[in-house]
C-alpha cells in the first residue's frame, strides 16, 4: 500500500477529494485512484458544495482567513484592515514573490488542493531561507473560476494554514478575484535578517567549497511517475497504481519541505556562507547563477552529487541518466551555498551537507567533472519561463 504520511492523514479524515474533482470537471482525474488506497470510491450524494457566489469576495476572504492566528512579534496588524502593519526593528526585511499557474506549475489531476496550498507557501519560504533569513509573514492571493466550490478552497487554505503553522509564519493579507481560466496563486513571503548575517548570490570567491543540502532529483522523478500514471489512466481508468517503490519521490513532488533548519544549523556551526541560492530550477541553473553573480568559475564533481536510492532505481527504470535529473530536474528546494575552505572541518562530517565542488577563477568556466575525470561545460537546462 502507498505509504505517504501526509496523504494517509489527509484521506483518513474524509473522501471529499473525489467530489471536488468531479465538480471541477477535470478531464483526467488521475489522483482518484491514488486516493482509493485510503477510502471508498462510493460517491456521497449528500456531499455539500457551496458556490462562491453565495459568499461574495469579502465574505469569502473572511471565511477562508478566520483560521489564521498571529504568532510573530513583528506582526502588529494582520488581516482585517487596508494593509498589514509589521515592525522588524533594526533588522533588514527580505521579500520574495512567486506565482503558481494551473497548467504551468501544477496539474490538478494529481495535485490535491491541500497539497497545493502547502507547496505554494513552501516555494516562497525557500527563497527567504536562501537569504539566511528567518521567514515571518506571507500574503496569499488567488484568482479562481466558478468551477471551484467553497469546500474546494477550504481544502486549499487548509494546506496554507498547515504550512504556516509548521514554519511559524503569519498569514497577514492577500486578495481574491475571479479567473476565466484556471487557478492562479500568488504568494509573497517576508522575512527578517540582521544585516551582518544576510547572504547574497554574489559573494562566492575562488577556492570556496560548493555545498548542497539534502539530495537532488527526487521531485522531478516523482513528477515523472505521476505523469506516467496519468497517461495510464487515460488509456484504462480501471488500472490501479503500484507506487510502493516511489513514496519518497511522490512526497518530494506533492509535499516538498523548505530547509528552515539550515539557518540555525550553520549558526550553531559558526559558519556563514559566502553565497547561497535555493535549488528550485535545477542544480546546473543555480550553480551558473552563483558563478555569474559572483564572477567565478566552478568545478562540480559528478560523483559527489547526492542522490537518494529511489532516484537511482527509478532513473534506471525510466532509462534516464540520474546525473541529468539532478542537474536539471528542479523543485528540490534544497539550499546550494559556498563556504571558505577554512570552514571545511566544521561541515565535513555533517549528514545534512554534501561538498560537491569548488569555485575557481571565472576564466576557468563552469564545468562538470565526470566520473571518468573529463570536464564538460555545464549548461542551464532546468526550468525556463516563457518557452514553448
Amino acid at each position: 500500500m502507498l505509504k505517504i504520511r501526509f496523504l494517509e492523514l489527509y484521506y483518513k479524515k474524509n473522501c471529499s477529494r473525489f467530489y471536488y474533482y468531479n465538480r471541477l470537471n477535470l478531464k483526467y482525474p488521475t489522483f482518484l485512484k491514488f486516493a482509493s488506497y485510503f477510502c471508498s470510491m462510493i460517491e456521497d450524494k449528500n456531499q455539500q458544495r457551496t458556490p462562491l457566489s453565495e459568499l461574495g469576495e469579502f465574505g469569502l476572504i473572511d471565511h477562508l482567513t478566520k483560521q489564521f492566528n498571529i504568532k510573530q512579534e513583528s506582526t502588529i496588524k494582520g488581516i482585517g484592515d487596508d494593509a498589514a502593519v509589521l515592525n522588524f526593528n533594526t533588522n533588514n526585511t527580505v521579500i520574495s514573490t512567486d506565482l503558481l499557474i494551473e497548467g504551468v506549475h501544477f496539474d490538478l489531476s494529481y495535485m490535491p488542493l491541500k497539497h497545493l496550498g502547502y507547496k505554494a507557501i513552501i516555494v516562497n519560504l525557500s527563497d527567504i531561507y536562501a537569504m539566511n533569513a528567518e521567514a515571518t509573514q506571507v500574503t496569499v492571493s488567488i484568482a479562481v473560476s466558478n468551477r471551484f466550490t467553497l469546500e474546494a478552497l477550504e481544502e486549499l487554505y487548509e494546506g496554507i494554514a498547515l504550512a504556516a503553522k509548521i514554519y511559524n509564519v503569519d498569514v497577514v493579507g492577500g486578495d481574491t478575484t475571479s479567473s476565466t481560466s484556471g487557478l492562479v496563486i500568488s504568494v509573497t513571503a517576508l522575512g527578517s535578517v540582521d544585516a551582518k548575517n544576510e547572504v547574497y548570490r554574489n559573494g562566492a570567491k575562488s577556492n570556496d567549497l560548493l555545498v548542497v543540502t539534502g539530495d537532488l532529483g527526487a521531485a522531478y522523478m516523482g513528477l515523472q511517475v505521476l505523469e506516467r500514471e496519468k497517461e495510464v489512466f487515460k488509456v484504462n481508468s480501471n488500472n490501479q497504481p503500484d507506487l510502493d517503490g516511489y513514496t519518497y519521490l511522490i512526497e518530494r513532488q506533492l509535499k516538498p519541505e523548505a530547509r528552515k533548519d539550515i539557518r540555525q544549523l550553520l549558526k550553531d556551526l559558526d559558519v556563514k556562507p559566502s553565497s547561497m541560492i535555493d535549488v528550485s530550477d535545477g542544480l546546473s541553473s543555480e550553480i551558473i547563477h552563483l558563478c555569474k553573480q559572483s564572477d567565478t568559475g566552478c568545478d562540480l564533481y559528478e560523483d559527489k552529487i547526492p542522490l537518494d536510492p529511489q532516484v537511482i532505481s527509478t532513473c534506471e527504470e525510466f532509462n534516464i541518466d540520474s546525473t541529468t535529473v539532478a542537474l536539471n530536474g528542479g523543485e528540490d528546494y534544497e539550499l546550494l551555498f559556498t563556504v571558505s575552505q577554512d570552514d571545511f572541518p566544521k561541515i565535513k562530517a555533517n549528514p545534512n551537507f554534501s561538498i560537491i565542488g569548488y569555485m575557481k577563477e571565472a576564466s576557468a568556466g563552469v564545468n562538470l567533472v565526470t566520473r571518468a575525470d573529463t570536464q564538460i561545460p555545464l549548461k542551464a537546462q532546468g526550468w525556463k519561463n516563457f518557452e514553448d
